[in-house]
């Protein structure tokens, strides 16, 4: 039997959301985070690299730009005003204390309740390896959710940058884990929403060719309805 999992919370205002490329939140995720800004809700979006390694037939100088401006466009389809993205090296990311203190200088900034990370574990599950840049990005999340609450971690935020610490991050909430536990249920405006919003990604999702990602609507809508029932996207939450 397939476990019950339990509602996302409702009581927050403000989330932030790090990944560590342009689209890494549209493969489901944005589904829910247009749920939450039509509530009222404000999601911003950290990316830690511009996917400028995204593309094998374009190079990285021209794939950047591209991508952001791509992620422009995805975050404006589920309401999502304020987008941040970092010059890590895509595909090339290791964890370490720099990662964390970028991660914890957004937190600080944005102040949020709710962080959202896509998934770190292993895999997505049976016969489905997960990448590096995503299983470090989702670590150095969750520790830099600490560090951003500790005012003698990271003092450069606080005497240089004026960054008060932040310790209100109630949980994060790991997106398409393999591990869920909570699900946001979505509206059909939700899901067109999650559509155009990867679909914005027209250059990464063509340079893949064909396969499943040819049809962003089909592939949301599978994702959505996996479970059975009514359309959910699904976290693994964790509380802080």
């Amino acid at each position: 039997m397939t476990p019950a999992l339990d509602p996302m919370p409702t009581d927050w205002t403000t989330a932030l959301a790090v990944v560590a490329h342009p689209d890494d939140m549209e493969y489901g995720a944005s589904g829910a985070v247009a749920a939450w800004t039509d509530g009222g809700r404000s999601v911003s979006y950290l990316l830690i690299t511009a996917g400028e390694a995204g593309i094998d037939s374009m190079d990285p100088d021209e794939a950047g730009p591209l991508r952001a401006d791509e992620q422009e466009a995805a975050c404006a389809a589920v309401g999502v005003r304020d987008l941040e993205i970092l010059d890590h090296p895509d595909g090339v990311l290791t964890y370490g204390l720099e990662l964390r203190r970028d991660i914890a200088r957004s937190i600080r900034r944005v102040r949020p309740e709710l962080v959202v990370t896509l998934n770190h574990r292993e895999s997505f599950g049976p016969g489905r390896l997960n990448m590096a840049d995503h299983v470090v990005t989702g670590q150095a999340t969750i520790d830099a959710v600490r560090d951003a609450g500790n005012r003698w971690v990271f003092r450069d935020l606080l005497d240089d940058e004026g960054l008060e610490p932040w310790g209100g991050v109630r949980w994060v909430a790991v997106a398409n884990s393999p591990q869920a536990t909570h699900a946001q249920d979505l509206s059909e405006r939700d899901v067109e929403r999650a559509v155009a919003s990867l679909a914005a990604h027209r250059a990464y999702l063509d340079a893949l060719g064909p396969g499943p990602m040819s049809d962003p609507g089909a592939f949301l809508r599978n994702l959505f309805t996996a479970r059975g029932g009514d359309p959910l996207m699904t976290f693994e939450l964790l509380p802080m």
